[in-house]
């Protein structure tokens, strides 16, 4: 049985919950899971005036052979001095470069660079100081937006970069990126991530004897309308670290490189086909962590961010890389690319989800949301998908997962509704008086007949067939409460639901022999909703 139709039958058989005009008020909302200031930093636009087009068509016949030409030229002129560098040294620095062979080769490759970008049209500005190795061994940059970026570790000095070991191996690029001793990580490798941030340690504690560490801590492109969640790699060591923010001040963004949007060949044709594309990298003071922030990273990387969105006036979110994955499933599933947004970060950290739990829950959500226009899950797709009727007790079950009212379900919302249904507290005496109200004649067995009784009644549906949902919890003609309790322990929506309607129920009388009237009063001191532990409910403190 599904998540959203396990819901949807315990929530039918709580008394009162179909009784027209006694809604009861919705799970408390919680700021921590208000929908992000920005929905999809993910994504670019790509329209463009006729104006534009005519201006990049006829600037375009003459800057891009010449602009295309003169960055080969100067990647040729590059290529013998980063190979001088690099002569004899493995792909993957285990000593520095040291010696006349760095005095000699990075002042022309920092020259060559700056030559580069001034070829394809950027004029640059710089803001701040640049910190010395000793005053700050990690530059921090955001937001990361595009491959130009790359203009940072010009300016910075030609630090060193985080980059994939493909990247080393691409012919002429390869030898000019480990020419500034990049720190290397391989995807097949398992133990990467643990070597990354052991060689990062190791070279920002060297004391000046590695180049500095330029880091991108978003780890992936937006369309700087924010800044999503820092990675907490480049502050793990817990060295002083100067922010690096990065502005693209233009009329028209030819620069911005996402999910959604352009491509590298068309964003390298738009940008080559400007007179001039304006850039500024500003150096911010120097950031020394706290003792508390050297004992915890992701504390010193989240004061970093807010530090550095203040700079820029734009807002947090907590999207990350892992939202990006969601994204291309998404469309895998022919749903609307940002339906996969959930802001990934909070809700794995707020709920304990993992990626894998979640890419699962998505393949439900596309099963109930793939007819729907635009993704999203309404009423009617609910109903159909539970095959129940739309009912007070149906819109009331909508209304936990519908939790900005908007009459629709996206997947972020999906994702939060069922986790908060499926971490109820106190789950023994939960299941009790669930099993309590199906089993009428309290013979320790729960009949189809009795299921149906309960449902068709709370639903005011006296012809429902609820065959099909109990064929699904029932092994045989009926149930016992060992085999109740193992399915309930098995899907703990049914727990939480109840609970969470439990507390509402006010003496609603209700047409079903008495026992079962009676049975939410025989428990209620057990399950008091009041007495819940806070970490299963939705009132978390951020």
């Amino acid at each position: 049985m599904s998540h959203c139709a396990e819901a949807a039958a315990v929530v039918a058989t709580v008394p009162g919950a179909g009784k027209a005009g006694r809604r009861p008020s919705m799970v408390p909302r919680q700021a921590s899971f208000f929908p992000p200031p920005v929905p999809n930093p993910f994504v670019q636009q790509t329209q463009m005036g006729a104006a534009s087009r005519l201006q990049i068509f006829f600037l375009g016949i003459i800057l891009l052979p010449i602009r295309v030409l003169l960055v080969a030229l100067i990647i040729l002129l590059a290529w013998p001095f980063a190979a001088i560098s690099t002569a004899c040294c493995p792909e993957k620095l285990t000593h520095p470069i040291t010696g006349w062979r760095r005095k000699m080769t990075q002042p022309v490759l920092k020259f060559l660079g700056q030559a580069m970008f001034f070829s394809m049209g950027f004029i640059v500005t710089v803001k701040g100081k640049v910190a010395s190795t000793a005053e700050a061994p990690i530059f921090v940059a955001a937001p990361h937006s595009t491959f130009f970026d790359g203009i940072a570790c010009v300016v910075s000095g030609l630090p060193s970069m985080v980059s994939r070991c493909e990247n080393a191996q691409v012919p002429l690029i390869g030898r000019l990126l480990r020419a500034v001793q990049p720190v290397l990580v391989s995807r097949v490798d398992p133990d990467s991530r643990k070597n990354t941030i052991n060689e990062i340690i190791r070279r920002a504690t060297s004391g000046g004897q590695w180049p500095q560490i330029l880091v991108f801590p978003e780890g992936t492109c937006t369309n700087r309308s924010c800044l999503i969640t820092f990675k907490p790699g480049a502050f793990i060591p817990g060295v002083p670290v100067q922010p690096v923010l990065l502005r693209y001040p233009n009329k028209l963004d030819t620069v911005t490189w996402t999910w959604q949007g352009y491509t590298f060949i068309q964003l390298c044709m738009l940008t080559f086909c400007q007179l001039f594309t304006k850039v500024e990298v500003e150096f911010m003071p120097v950031q020394v962590p706290s003792d508390e922030e050297k004992s915890d990273p992701i504390l010193f990387a989240s004061r970093i961010r807010t530090l550095m969105a203040e700079a820029l006036g734009i807002p947090v979110t907590d999207h990350t890389y892992e939202d990006c994955r969601l994204m291309i499933s998404a469309g895998q599933l022919t749903l609307p690319m940002e339906a996969g947004l959930v802001e990934f970060t909070k809700i794995s950290r707020k709920l304990k989800l993992d990626w894998d739990s979640i890419r699962k829950q998505l393949d439900e959500y596309a099963a109930i949301a793939g007819s729907s226009k635009g993704g999203r899950i309404g009423i009617e797709e609910f109903a159909e998908y539970l095959k129940l009727p739309v009912s007070d007790v149906l819109r009331q079950l909508f209304a936990l997962f519908d939790r900005n009212h908007d009459g629709s379900i996206d997947f972020r919302e999906y994702v939060i509704g069922l986790a908060v249904l499926c971490h109820p507290a106190n789950t023994e005496d939960i299941i009790q008086v669930a099993f309590k109200l199906f089993d009428l004649d309290e013979d320790g067995y729960i009949t189809e007949e009795e299921f149906s009784t309960i449902l068709q009644a709370s639903l005011g549906v006296p012809d429902l067939d609820v065959s099909g949902l109990f064929k699904e919890i029932a092994q045989g003609d009926s149930v016992s409460y060992e085999e109740f309790k193992t399915f309930a322990l098995k899907h703990p929506q049914y727990a939480k639901i109840f609970t969470t309607y439990l507390d509402l129920q006010t003496g609603h009388v209700f047409s079903l022999p008495k026992e079962v009237q009676t049975a939410p009063s025989m428990a209620s001191n057990k399950v008091s909703p009041e007495n819940l532990d806070e970490t299963s409910s939705d009132k978390k403190d951020d």
